[in-house]
Parts: structure tokens; C-alpha cells; sequence
């Protein structure tokens, strides 16, 4: 997207970076920037670093950096011209557009528009005679109509075309049908709906858009559950059905749970505070999506081994994070027979009541408890073989808790389980506890002794293949941001001088805008990057960098750049006694270190 560079200077000049990151994180002061935790990774400890004077934020711990900008395409999950017109909505700026980006705002409008006058089909076929199928459905799994509707859900005949035929009337092409999901292309490049004699559950956003469509079948066919494909307004790992209710809830935290008609008749029996991730296991981007309602979550899924499975992958993803976590475990319910069977939120309501839920929930234990519980379970307490390897296992476990308190409080309760002496399993523990930290200390001396690595950027992609020129070039960058004062009259560099080429990429736009009498400005140059290389450079910008001997300093990083370049383009003809003497410079000098 090609927007006007005189736009883009005044709009990230008017969305101060502290204004708009403080809408969704709490920030604090230290010094000269701002901290707070990342909403892009689970921490408990704020990593997540602002700067006012910079205008660019950086993650220490996830390592995710860049402008105004780009925050907004990451935490609304936008693409750039979509993060550029929500700034400017924000800041009341209008946006000058190119056609052909209006065309692909125009296409992707069209899509939600698409998808909102399906679900009003679907909903209308509900209310229809021709809809009494699933009207029948609901009355069978108790849902009452005003839950229905305020689920916006639907019904989709057991016909071919009914969607298609409706759709195409109100003008849109069989190709935007295809892109939404909606229908579906056979061998012979016929057409059909996609959704067939199903109760149809649109998926809503928390902007209030309908992005796809969870669907039921009505009888014994499979399969049961079908939900849309991805397409250009939908990812189902960012996504989760129900939020949009349940953000506006009053109650201190967010259940979740696995499917969609669990999160409705929750919200039915009063439990307005479920949501359910769209087919797949709770990923890193709805845990961010989560942190701006909540920090407490409820992990409720159902109590068999693929929901044990799932509750085990979320705990680890939310293992140090932010969110006080608990886990709620559905009890097995006995059939007429006598039969123990799984059930799930649904199934609980509707046989033991919203009363018995609230119990549950306010009794469902803290993730630690349901994974010692999941250990426990594997041994029989009869066999001292199995007391010793449950023991083994659960140090184990118990060594990966962060704090002190939390160790001793869970021991003592592991060995009432086992039958030992708390002094014992204690030294077990304490054992456990120093193997970790051995092996995390080992692992910390191999990156040591490869400093290397550690000067290469995270993404390969951008990896370094002279890092004596990249640091000279990252220093270039950070001294001449930091004193625009610095640029001589004259570039002192070409741009395919640098070895990297986004180091050098950036410096050739800083000269274009200091040719042009502007100051480009982070923020602006980020908008222009991939998010990766974003971040790399958020990150060289925040490394200390001192002004003092400034001059002498940037002399140094030429020369290195210079004589690195030569060397790659002289090859053999490079003089070694040359080439030696310029590596003794960087020894003694400052040449080759940062200046701090």
C-alpha cells in the first residue's frame, strides 16, 4: 500500500506511541520508558518495554518490536493498510486512498458483508416453516428461542443451492461466494452450499463482525461439526466464538470450554462468561485476545482423554503467564444402566442444574492441583515401586514452579498422597529443583561461548552473513537516530556498502528523508517492514548507544563498513597486512565494540 509519505509522517506524529499501546497494556514508568506486560506472550514479569522519545516498543522476552503501526496489526490483527486506517479513524484523519487499495479494502468489505446477509438467511430460514427441522433440534437440546436469537443462529435447508441462489440474486459473484466459504466446487466446476440441514452458529468478532460459521448436523451424519474454512477475514486461531458476549460480562473471569453449543447453554443458564476456540487447541494469539477482557481463566473441556489432553497444552501455554489459571473437571455421570459416561457443560446443565455448575466453578482447582492430580492417577499407592516413581514424577513437576512458597505448600500435599515424610520428599524436590537449574545453566553457557549466535537476529531470514560490518552497520543506524546532527553533508555510505540488507535498506531511507528536509521517523520507517524485521531493528534502536565522541564513533563504524565491503568485493586482492592492522584497530579501538 502506497500511501502518501507526508500521511504516514503526520499520522504516526498524531498517534503517540504511549497513547495508543496504553489503550490495551498498563504501562509504568522506569527511567526513560515505559514497561508493562507483553500482550503479545504469557509473562508474569513485565518485559514489555515503551518508548516515548523513540515512539517504538520492544519485548525483551518475546522479542517483538516496531511502531505505532505495527502494534496495531498485530494486536487487532490487521494488515497494514487495515492498521493505517484504523489510526487514522482514531486520530479523525482522513485516509487518502490509492485504487487499488480501495478495490482490496472494497473486496474484503464485501466478504463481511457477504457473511452478515448469509447469517440473516440462515436466521430467516429459521423462522420459516422450512426451518422447523432445527427449530425441532433446538427445542430438543432446550434452547430457548431468545438465546437463539441472541446468537444470531440459523438454519440451512437439506438443499444444493438455496444459499447460493439467494446470495447470487443480491448480487454477489459465485467467486465471492467461493472465497467466503460458503459454497463449495465439485469435480465438474458445479457449485453448491456448503452448509447443509445443519443449525447454523455464526462465528461473531469483538469488532461485531460476522467472520465465518460453526455449524451442527440435525441427525447421524458426519461429520457432526463443521465449521468455515480459513479465508481473508477469518483465522480460527484467532478467533474465539462466543467473546464477543462475553467480553461485556460482569463476572471476574472467562471459561473456556470446547464446544459451541456448551458456550450457549452456558450463557443460557447465566454463565455469560464462556467462549469456545474454533476447532482447534487454545493458541498463543487467542491467549492475547483474551488478556484484553480478562486474567483469569477457567479452563473447562471435557473429561475424557483428548480433553485432559487439551487442558494439559493450554496450561503449558499458559504456564507463566499473566493469567491466574484454574481448571474445572467435569464429573462423570452414571446412566440408567449404571454406566459411567463422559459429559461436557452441555450435558451438566441440563442433568444436575446452573446451581451445581456454580459450585464446580467456584470449587475448580488451580492448574497445578489438576496436574498432580493427572500424576496421581498413574499409581497405584500400594506398591512401593510405584510410590518411588510417583515421587520421581512429581519432584519433577514440582520443581517447575516458580516460587519458593508454592514448592513447599504443593510437597507437603505430594507426600500426604504418597505416604512419606514431608522432610523426605522436601530433599526430592530440592534434588529435582537443582537439575533443572543445572540444566538451565548449561544451556545458558553454551550461548555464551558462542557469542556469535548471539549477535545474529532471531529471524533466519535476516541472519547476518559478516556480523563484524552488521554491528558496525546497527551502530550507524542508532547514532545517526539518535543525533540527526551527525549526517554530514555528503552520504558517507552507498547502500549496497552494507552487508545486511535491511541495515542497509534503513539507512537509505533515512537519507532520502533527510534529502527531502524531513525526519524519518521509527514508527514510519517500521510501517514499511515485514513485522520481523521490524522487530530486529526495534531491537538494535533499543540498545545503548552513547553520543559522547559521537563523531569518532561513527567514523569508526564507516571504516569498518568500508574495508568490509572492499573485502567482499576484492576478494584475494585484499591486502593482509591491511586487513590485519584493521582488526587491531578494532581490538585497541572502539571501532569494533558499541559504544556505551
Amino acid at each position: 500500500m502506497a500511501f502518501p509519505q507526508s500521511f504516514l509522517d503526520e499520522l504516526t506524529a498524531r498517534s503517540d506511541i504511549v497513547d495508543v499501546v496504553g489503550s490495551y497494556v498498563q504501562l509504568t514508568r522506569k527511567g526513560g520508558n515505559l514497561f508493562g506486560l507483553c500482550p503479545f506472550h504469557s509473562e508474569k514479569t513485565g518485559s514489555f518495554s515503551v518508548s516515548p522519545d523513540k515512539q517504538i516498543y520492544y519485548c525483551f522476552g518475546c522479542k517483538k518490536g516496531g511502531g505505532v503501526v505495527n502494534f496495531i496489526m498485530d494486536i487487532e490483527n490487521l494488515s497494514f493498510p487495515d492498521a493505517v486506517r484504523f489510526l487514522a479513524k482514531r486520530a479523525g484523519m482522513e485516509v487518502p486512498e490509492e485504487e487499488g487499495d480501495r478495490e482490496a479494502g472494497r473486496r474484503r468489505q464485501r466478504l463481511l458483508d457477504l457473511n452478515r446477509d448469509a447469517a440473516r438467511f440462515y436466521y430467516q430460514l429459521l423462522q420459516q416453516p422450512e426451518g422447523r427441522a432445527v427449530q425441532e433440534y433446538l427445542d430438543k437440546r432446550q434452547i430457548k428461542k431468545s438465546t437463539a436469537v441472541k446468537f444470531g443462529m440459523g438454519a440451512s435447508l437439506d438443499a444444493w443451492d438455496v444459499l447460493l441462489t439467494a446470495m447470487t440474486k443480491k448480487g454477489y459473484t459465485k467467486a465471492e461466494l467461493l472465497q467466503a466459504g460458503l459454497v463449495v466446487q465439485n469435480k465438474n466446476g458445479g457449485l453448491y452450499d456448503k452448509f447443509r440441514n445443519r443449525l447454523m452458529l455464526p462465528v461473531i468478532d469483538t469488532r461485531g463482525d460476522v467472520v465465518a460459521f460453526g455449524s451442527r448436523v440435525l441427525d447421524k451424519s458426519e461429520p457432526k461439526y463443521m465449521n468455515s474454512s480459513e479465508t481473508p477475514v477469518y483465522s480460527k486461531r484467532r478467533v474465539l466464538y462466543g467473546l464477543n458476549l462475553a467480553k461485556k460480562t460482569k463476572r471476574p473471569n472467562i471459561i473456556l470450554c470446547e464446544g459451541n453449543l456448551d458456550i450457549v447453554t452456558l450463557h443460557q443458564a447465566g454463565f455469560d462468561n464462556a467462549v469456545a476456540s474454533m476447532g482447534t487447541a487454545l493458541t498463543v494469539e487467542q491467549t492475547r485476545l483474551l488478556s484484553r477482557f480478562t486474567k483469569e481463566l477457567v479452563l473447562c473441556y471435557d473429561n475424557d482423554n483428548a480433553g485432559k489432553i487439551a487442558t494439559e497444552r493450554a496450561l503449558q501455554i499458559l504456564n507463566g503467564s499473566e493469567f491466574s489459571v484454574k481448571v474445572l473437571q467435569l464429573p462423570r455421570r452414571r446412566t440408567a444402566d449404571g454406566e459411567l459416561v463422559k459429559q461436557d457443560a452441555d450435558d451438566f446443565i441440563k442433568f444436575q442444574g446452573a446451581d451445581a455448575f456454580e459450585r464446580l466453578l467456584n470449587g475448580s482447582e488451580n492448574g497445578v492441583e489438576f496436574r498432580m492430580a493427572q500424576v496421581t492417577g498413574k499409581y497405584d499407592f500400594t506398591s512401593d515401586e510405584s510410590r518411588v516413581a510417583y515421587c520421581e514424577e512429581i519432584s519433577d513437576l514440582l520443581a517447575s514452579l516458580p516460587g519458593a512458597v508454592e514448592r513447599e505448600v504443593y510437597t507437603v500435599r505430594a507426600a500426604e498422597t504418597a505416604h512419606i515424610s514431608p522432610d523426605a520428599m522436601k530433599l526430592e524436590v530440592q534434588r529435582a529443583f537443582k537439575r533443572r537449574m543445572a540444566r538451565e545453566k548449561r544451556a545458558e553457557l553454551r550461548k555464551d561461548l558462542n557469542p556469535a549466535a548471539q549477535l545474529q537476529p532471531k529471524e533466519r531470514s535476516l541472519r547476518y552473513e559478516n556480523i563484524r560490518s552488521a554491528r558496525a552497520e546497527e551502530g550507524v543506524l542508532r547514532l545517526l537516530y539518535r543525533d540527526p546532527e551527525l549526517f554530514p553533508d555528503e552520504p558517507p555510505l552507498r547502500e549496497d556498502q552494507f552487508s545486511s540488507p535491511l541495515l542497509g535498506r534503513a539507512y537509505a531511507r533515512m537519507w532520502q528523508a533527510k534529502s527531502e528536509g524531513r525526519t524519518l521517523s521509527p514508527a514510519t520507517l517500521f510501517s514499511e517492514l515485514e513485522p520481523e524485521a521490524a522487530s530486529h531493528l526495534s531491537a538494535i534502536l533499543q540498545q545503548p548507544e552513547s553520543t559522547q565522541n559521537a563523531s569518532q564513533a561513527l567514523a569508526d563504524y564507516i571504516r569498518i563498513i568500508q574495508t568490509e565491503a572492499d573485502k567482499r568485493a576484492g576478494g584475494a586482492d585484499i591486502d593482509p597486512l591491511l586487513a590485519a592492522t584493521e582488526k587491531y584497530k578494532d581490538k585497541k579501538g572502539t571501532g569494533g565494540k558499541q559504544h556505551d
